[in-house]
């Protein structure tokens, strides 16, 4: 349920364009100049003109694609910025870095790993979030019951309660003194421009606390370790190559794993 609600959430806009009519099939050159005409007869049209046919005074053609559908395709660039800014990831993969900097295991889990599980992690915390989009904008556009542009305004109402919820007031409060923004009276909307920068700047804070609580009991490993070699005379001897496999042992006896995802889950509410 979950993946089929973010697949569809992801491709709103192209299902757009495939609403106008635009067959999976390349179309000919009739069936584009029926399409034209019958838009220029007046007829209704669910969707969106993929592209306009002109006719040329010496008898050729020529085809231009319409602003609506770049700007659709242009909104979906920002797909991966919308999934790292407005969601849950940047909180997830800055506390996992802060993880593997803290075990002193430089490369391991690798980026891909660590990129993968914040990815899952995401879907996994923001699902209640995208579940209420689907409901809320996502089916009733597909059954025609709203259209695209109110589709949009319906579906970022649960991703602003979101944000919102995880962002901290004196951060909002400081970007809206800089950017010249009156206080939001109950009911009004904090702008986008006000909110998504707010709100990364809470997800920073938060990961950083989380992420210094993780690093405190591999520290004192650290100290130890380098305590005793230097007590010895083994100062030749790194106290990271001594202390790495204490630190392994040390997560993995405390099911460190478990303890850091159900961290990160719970302090979005969950």
């Amino acid at each position: 349920m979950a993946k089929q609600t973010i697949i569809q959430f992801i491709f709103l806009a192209l299902l757009t364009v495939v609403s106008s009519g635009v067959m999976a099939q390349e179309p000919t050159t009739a069936q584009v100049v029926d399409t034209v005409a019958s838009a220029a007869a007046g007829q209704n049209s669910t969707g969106l003109t993929a592209f306009n046919v002109t006719t040329n005074p010496d008898g050729s053609q020529s085809y231009s694609v319409t602003l609506q559908v770049l700007a659709i395709m242009t909104a979906l660039s920002f797909i991966p910025a919308i999934l790292m800014l407005m969601t849950s990831f940047t909180r997830v993969v800055v506390v996992l870095s802060i993880l593997r900097q803290a075990t002193g295991l430089q490369q391991t889990p690798s980026n891909q790993i660590i990129i993968g599980l914040a990815l899952f992690m995401t879907l996994f915390i923001m699902r209640p979030v995208f579940e209420q989009v689907y409901n809320q904008a996502v089916e009733p556009y597909l059954n025609e019951q709203l259209k695209f542009q109110d589709a949009v305004a319906v579906g970022r109402v649960p991703m602003e309660e979101f944000m919102l919820a995880q962002t901290r007031t004196t951060d909002l409060e400081a970007f809206m003194e800089i950017a010249g923004v009156d206080a939001v009276q109950p009911g009004e909307r904090v702008p986008l421009t006000v909110l998504v920068p707010a709100f990364v700047t809470s997800e920073l804070k938060t990961a950083f606390q989380i992420g210094f609580m993780l690093f405190i009991p591999f520290l004192i490993i650290d100290l130890v370790v380098a305590s005793v070699l230097m007590a010895m005379g083994m100062m030749m001897l790194s106290p990271m190559i001594v202390s790495l496999p204490f630190k392994l042992m040390l997560f993995v006896l405390v099911d460190g794993w478990n303890l850091v995802m159900g961290t990160l889950a719970t302090s979005f509410g969950m």
